[in-house]
């Protein structure tokens, strides 16, 4: 997503675009003309002098926040926190052939309306949707089922431990791709959303050859129209999720998808601070010794590739309670969109045709993880 990407909207965790509000006038309406008033004898206290004193005050104030208004602004542009290093150490491993037992499946209804159908563990154990070995761990969609009616078998999980802040480095070795596809690994809290936050770590639809968009969803209060030092480009800067656009962050085509495949995937590293919110991507080849000794150091990484300050926002307010989720929609109120399905990804048919019929073509839509790690001061 390094080009100029459509401006598209997510979910809790995701949610379909929406238009712009339309303004609703609130002009009150005059129907007759006033009469001149009569001329009266006014005494010694004026109260004409106190109106005029009041309006005075007013131009005051509103003069004072004209000028103090642009020098706040001015001084969020400035200031930037302080992200000093911290002594991470490793609470949570999710390795091995143990790496689904540290999550539930979630079997409600798409809450995006995918054309999907989210599989309970042991279905998804016995369709081999979910599998894991010593080397790594393989989510997937069902590639084989003919004639899909209901929606295709997917699986959607979520880590039994929240979290509230950590470090977070997550090694993946293939992200999910095709048309109709909508992968997403992301931490939210689903039972209080968006009051306690939504952080989209990768996310994208279809092919994915634009590049991984990094993603926050809040409650009003939060925005990052400051200083930031990141290689990405910013989408959205008010990370409030009223029409779910939220605040992203978009890396190039190598962020994600078969260009990040064929490099042998690579490291998102997340941190999650009072200070703020940052993410990293490493390719295969260029990922930290701190972080492959299981000693990351996030000072010594360079500038990230998302970097969300808590300059105007509060971070420990808006962020509580996040589980690890990974999932594969379907279609839904974003990946079916005209302008991605046809438009920027000339995906066949329509999205919920395709997903019904060519189960074939779903070969490449699979996550496969060879670890998480998570890490706490």
């Amino acid at each position: 997503m390094d080009e100029q990407l459509p401006q598209y909207s997510l979910q809790p965790h995701y949610s379909g675009a929406s238009g712009d509000p339309i303004p609703e006038s609130k002009t009150p309406i005059t129907t007759s003309q006033p009469q001149p008033p009569a001329r009266r004898h006014f005494p010694r206290y004026n109260p004409r002098w106190t109106t005029g004193l009041i309006v005075a005050s007013v131009i005051i104030g509103i003069l004072l926040i004209a000028i103090v208004t642009p020098i706040e602004l001015s001084i969020n542009q400035i200031r930037y926190p302080n992200y000093s290093p911290l002594d991470y150490k490793l609470v949570d491993d999710y390795s091995g052939p143990t790496f689904f037992d540290q999550f539930t499946y979630f079997t409600d209804d798409d809450p995006t309306k995918g054309f999907v159908i989210y599989v309970n563990e042991s279905t998804a154990r016995s369709l081999n949707l979910t599998y894991a070995s010593g080397t790594s761990a393989v989510l997937r969609v069902d590639a084989v089922t003919p004639n899909a009616t209901a929606g295709r078998n997917s699986v959607r999980i979520e880590s039994k431990k929240t979290y509230d802040t950590g470090l977070f480095v997550f090694d993946i070795i293939h992200t999910p791709f095709g048309c109709a596809t909508w992968p997403a690994l992301w931490l939210t809290d689903g039972y209080y959303w968006p009051e306690n936050g939504e952080i989209d770590v990768l996310e994208t639809t279809n092919q994915g050859s634009h590049g991984n968009e990094v993603t926050l969803h809040t409650t009003k209060g939060c925005k990052m129209d400051v200083k930031r030092k990141q290689t990405g480009q910013t989408i959205y800067t008010d990370c409030h999720s009223d029409g779910n656009a939220g605040c992203g962050v978009a890396g190039d085509e190598f962020t994600y998808g078969e260009a990040m495949n064929r490099r042998g995937g690579g490291v998102y590293a997340l941190e999650i601070r009072k200070e703020g919110i940052r993410a990293w991507f490493f390719p295969r080849a260029d990922i930290p010794a701190d972080v492959i000794a299981g000693s990351p150091e996030p000072s010594a990484w360079g500038t990230a590739l998302a970097d969300f300050p808590g300059t105007d926002c509060d971070i420990a307010g808006h962020f509580r309670n996040q589980s690890i989720i990974a999932n594969i929609d379907l279609c839904g109120e974003l990946a079916a969109q005209k302008q991605y399905y046809e438009t920027l990804y000339h995906c066949p048919a329509t999205c919920t045709g395709f997903v019904e019929r060519y189960p074939a073509k779903f070969g490449d839509a699979y996550w496969e993880f060879r670890s998480f790690k998570v890490y706490r001061a």
